[in-house]
Formats: C-alpha cells, sequence, structure tokens
C-alpha cells in the first residue's frame, strides 16, 4: 500500500467524522428546546467539525503553503466562534424573561419534576 492511499483513507475518516459532527450539530439544534441548548448544539459541532474537516484536507494536502492556509482560518474560527456563542447566549439569557424565570428556578429548586 503506497503512502498516497494512506493518506486518501486518513483524509476520508476525517472528513466522515466531521460529516457526522456536522449531523449531530444539526439534530441537535433541531431537536433541543431551549436557544441555550440550541446554541451549545451549533457550537460544539461547529467546532469540532471543522476539526476534523480541515485536518483531513491539511492530511490530503502536499504543499505546506496549503496546510498553513488551512490552518489560519481554522484558528480563526476556533477563536471567533465560540466567543459569539457566548456573547449571543449572554443577551438571551439577559433579554428572555421567560428563560430567566426558569433558568432561576432551575437553580433555586423549584422545578416541577421535569
Amino acid at each position: 500500500m503506497t503512502l498516497e492511499w494512506i493518506r486518501f483513507y486518513m483524509t476520508a475518516a476525517f472528513i466522515t467524522i466531521a460529516l457526522s459532527g456536522f449531523a449531530f450539530a444539526v439534530a441537535g439544534v433541531w431537536r433541543f428546546d431551549y436557544i441555550l441548548n440550541r446554541m451549545h448544539a451549533g457550537g460544539i459541532g461547529d467546532t469540532f467539525s471543522l476539526f476534523f474537516l480541515v485536518t483531513g484536507l491539511m492530511i490530503s494536502a502536499s504543499a505546506p503553503i496549503v496546510i498553513v492556509k488551512l490552518l489560519l482560518p481554522l484558528l480563526f474560527m476556533w477563536f471567533s466562534s465560540p466567543t459569539a456563542t457566548h456573547f449571543l447566549s449572554q443577551t438571551e439569557y439577559y433579554t428572555n424573561v421567560h428563560l430567566f424565570e426558569h433558568v432561576k428556578k432551575k437553580i433555586s429548586g423549584e422545578s416541577n419534576g421535569h
């Protein structure tokens, strides 16, 4: 087995894992009820899947400059995506009265058995 075939199978495995992660993130965003749960599923799926997708593409790349060009957007997304998700969730937490009351009940232990 040559090196090209090993790289091909490793790339295929990483991209398959990434596509599965994106599919689970979409299912989580679609299934969960609360906006914060949806944002968490989307944010985790985004960073997890993006890592595996770019890693698979870096394995298949042959030129070092291509690897650097793939690594820079990955680093940018790793820093900007969780930060943006955090700011959006803080906005939702402080502006949605019903969500604030729900979280306050959960913290104080006044839940109705759910």
